[in-house]
């Protein structure tokens, strides 16, 4: 078996037990981390902000950013969610406010129309099923945030920022070259700047 092949393989196998370690975490415990990260915001970025933010908006059992993109909004951030071109594509980034109308597209995602204004992120916050220190992530496999950020990061500083639950963490995320890191994780217990 190839290195890429082991490590995709690694992945698929921390994939299934990332998600169940999420799927234990009670409906409590999920509302209270969406309100936890929410009031710590994200004056840490200092500098940065308030800027252009893409949010993403939870499905199944991940952090709910909107209390989160709530403030951000209020605090003068322009905030924004990906909107999916196609298999193999880097997202596109729509302008959004909270209670703006959303379309459901595959998988139950919900994304501004195409009425909405596109703009380019300075922060990304980005889902996640684990995470380890060295900003390594696992995300569901279809490599759109990996395509997108390398895609803005030829273009710009971006911060890319990981939500998730503290017990998402892990000792490490296998990874390839393709693999773009997180500069921060934003759990509720606090902001961890992940180191190279």
């Amino acid at each position: 078996m190839s290195e890429d092949a082991t490590v995709v393989a690694a992945k698929r196998q921390l994939r299934a037990e990332a998600k169940a370690r999420r799927a234990h975490l009670s409906v409590a415990e999920r509302s209270a981390g969406a309100a936890a990260v929410a009031t710590h915001g994200l004056g840490f970025l200092s500098p940065v902000g308030p800027a252009v933010v893409s949010g993403f908006l939870a499905i199944a059992e991940e952090i709910d950013p909107a209390p989160l993109l709530e403030r951000l909004d209020r605090e003068g951030w322009r905030v924004s969610l990906p909107v999916m071109l196609g298999k193999g594509q880097p997202l596109l980034f729509r302008a959004w406010s909270p209670g703006a109308p959303l379309r459901t597209v595959m998988w139950g995602i919900r994304e501004p129309d195409d009425t909405a204004p596109t703009v380019e992120p300075d922060v990304v916050l980005v889902p996640l099923l684990a995470f380890d220190r060295g900003g390594h992530r696992l995300g569901y496999g279809g490599g759109f945030y990996d395509r997108t950020l390398r895609q803005l990061r030829q273009r710009k500083p971006v911060v890319a920022l990981g939500l998730a639950f503290g017990a998402q963490e892990v000792d490490a995320v296998q990874h390839l070259d393709y693999d773009e890191r997180l500069d921060w994780v934003l759990t509720p217990e606090g902001p961890i700047r992940c180191s190279v």
